[in-house]
Protein backbone atom coordinates (compact mmCIF):
# COMPACT_ATOMS: atom_id res chain seq x y z
CA UNK A 1 0.00 0.00 0.00
CA UNK A 2 1.50 3.38 -1.01
CA UNK A 3 1.65 5.62 1.65
CA UNK A 4 2.52 9.46 1.48
CA UNK A 5 3.14 10.41 -1.84
CA UNK A 6 4.02 14.22 -1.16
CA UNK A 7 3.84 17.30 1.09
CA UNK A 8 0.16 18.83 0.12
CA UNK A 9 1.04 21.61 2.49
CA UNK A 10 2.74 23.37 4.72
CA UNK A 11 0.74 25.56 7.19
CA UNK A 12 1.83 27.83 10.78
CA UNK A 13 0.66 30.13 13.18
CA UNK A 14 1.42 33.93 13.15
CA UNK A 15 0.48 36.99 15.59
CA UNK A 16 -0.23 38.71 12.78
CA UNK A 17 -0.61 36.77 9.45
CA UNK A 18 -1.60 39.22 7.54
CA UNK A 19 1.51 41.54 7.68
CA UNK A 20 3.39 38.01 7.49
CA UNK A 21 2.13 37.24 4.02
CA UNK A 22 2.67 40.72 2.79
CA UNK A 23 6.47 39.73 3.61
CA UNK A 24 6.52 37.25 1.41
CA UNK A 25 5.21 38.36 -1.05
CA UNK A 26 6.96 41.37 -0.98
CA UNK A 27 10.07 40.21 -0.63
CA UNK A 28 10.18 36.32 -1.92
CA UNK A 29 7.39 37.25 -4.46
CA UNK A 30 5.33 34.54 -3.83
CA UNK A 31 1.40 35.05 -5.22
CA UNK A 32 -0.70 35.44 -2.10
CA UNK A 33 -4.40 34.41 -2.89
CA UNK A 34 -7.22 36.07 -1.41
CA UNK A 35 -7.65 33.02 0.83
CA UNK A 36 -4.48 34.18 2.56
CA UNK A 37 -2.14 31.54 0.71
CA UNK A 38 -0.40 29.70 -2.11
CA UNK A 39 -0.92 26.97 -4.48
CA UNK A 40 2.12 25.74 -6.08
CA UNK A 41 1.83 23.99 -8.77
CA UNK A 42 4.00 20.74 -9.47
CA UNK A 43 3.73 17.17 -11.48
CA UNK A 44 5.82 14.11 -10.80
CA UNK A 45 5.63 10.37 -10.86
CA UNK A 46 2.74 10.02 -8.65
CA UNK A 47 1.10 12.66 -10.98
CA UNK A 48 2.31 13.13 -14.51
CA UNK A 49 -0.32 15.47 -15.54
CA UNK A 50 0.99 17.94 -12.94
CA UNK A 51 -2.44 19.08 -11.48
CA UNK A 52 -1.14 18.75 -7.86
CA UNK A 53 -0.48 21.42 -5.54
CA UNK A 54 1.26 22.06 -2.16
CA UNK A 55 -0.18 25.01 -0.52
CA UNK A 56 1.59 27.28 2.15
CA UNK A 57 -0.95 29.27 4.34
CA UNK A 58 -0.15 31.30 7.55
CA UNK A 59 -2.74 30.87 10.48
CA UNK A 60 -3.77 33.20 13.64
CA UNK A 61 -1.92 32.41 16.91
CA UNK A 62 -5.12 31.79 18.48
CA UNK A 63 -6.24 29.14 15.96
CA UNK A 64 -7.03 25.74 17.13
CA UNK A 65 -6.33 23.95 13.70
CA UNK A 66 -3.34 22.16 14.88
CA UNK A 67 -1.78 23.17 18.27
CA UNK A 68 2.32 23.04 17.37
CA UNK A 69 3.26 26.48 16.22
CA UNK A 70 3.33 24.46 12.68
CA UNK A 71 1.78 21.51 10.57
CA UNK A 72 2.64 19.87 7.40
CA UNK A 73 0.00 18.25 5.07
CA UNK A 74 1.32 14.44 3.47
CA UNK A 75 -0.49 13.49 0.70
CA UNK A 76 -1.67 10.11 0.35
CA UNK A 77 -3.57 7.99 -2.11
CA UNK A 78 -6.01 6.00 0.28
CA UNK A 79 -6.49 8.16 3.39
CA UNK A 80 -9.02 5.46 4.86
CA UNK A 81 -7.07 2.79 4.18
CA UNK A 82 -3.85 4.19 5.55
CA UNK A 83 -6.07 5.33 8.72
CA UNK A 84 -6.42 1.67 9.07
CA UNK A 85 -3.35 0.76 8.64
CA UNK A 86 -2.17 2.86 10.97
CA UNK A 87 -4.75 2.11 13.88
CA UNK A 88 -3.52 -1.00 13.52
CA UNK A 89 0.02 -0.48 13.61
CA UNK A 90 -0.87 1.49 17.30
CA UNK A 91 -0.48 4.89 16.31
CA UNK A 92 -3.05 7.18 17.79
CA UNK A 93 -5.25 8.29 15.01
CA UNK A 94 -8.05 10.74 15.39
CA UNK A 95 -11.58 9.59 14.44
CA UNK A 96 -12.58 12.66 12.65
CA UNK A 97 -12.47 12.37 9.21
CA UNK A 98 -13.51 15.66 7.01
CA UNK A 99 -14.93 14.63 3.44
CA UNK A 100 -14.86 17.98 1.04
CA UNK A 101 -14.70 19.44 -2.21
CA UNK A 102 -11.16 19.82 -1.43
CA UNK A 103 -10.76 16.13 -0.84
CA UNK A 104 -10.41 13.93 2.38
CA UNK A 105 -8.76 15.17 5.36
CA UNK A 106 -7.45 12.65 8.20
CA UNK A 107 -4.96 13.11 11.30
CA UNK A 108 -2.86 11.05 13.41
CA UNK A 109 -0.43 12.31 16.49
CA UNK A 110 3.02 11.19 15.69
CA UNK A 111 5.66 10.32 18.92
CA UNK A 112 6.06 13.94 19.65
CA UNK A 113 2.67 14.91 20.27
CA UNK A 114 2.59 16.59 16.92
CA UNK A 115 -0.62 16.89 15.01
CA UNK A 116 0.07 15.39 11.39
CA UNK A 117 -2.92 15.96 8.63
CA UNK A 118 -3.49 13.53 5.82
CA UNK A 119 -4.95 14.31 2.74
CA UNK A 120 -6.22 12.61 -0.29
CA UNK A 121 -6.71 14.69 -3.10
CA UNK A 122 -9.84 14.70 -5.38
CA UNK A 123 -9.82 12.75 -7.89
CA UNK A 124 -7.67 14.41 -11.11
CA UNK A 125 -5.67 16.71 -8.53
Amino acid sequence: MKRVTGIGGIFFKSPDPERLTAWYRSHLGMDIEAWGGVAFQWGGPDNPGGTGTTIWSAFKQDSDTFSAPFMINYRVADLHGLLTVLRAEGCQVLDKVDDSEYGKFGWVIDPDGNKVELWQPPAGS
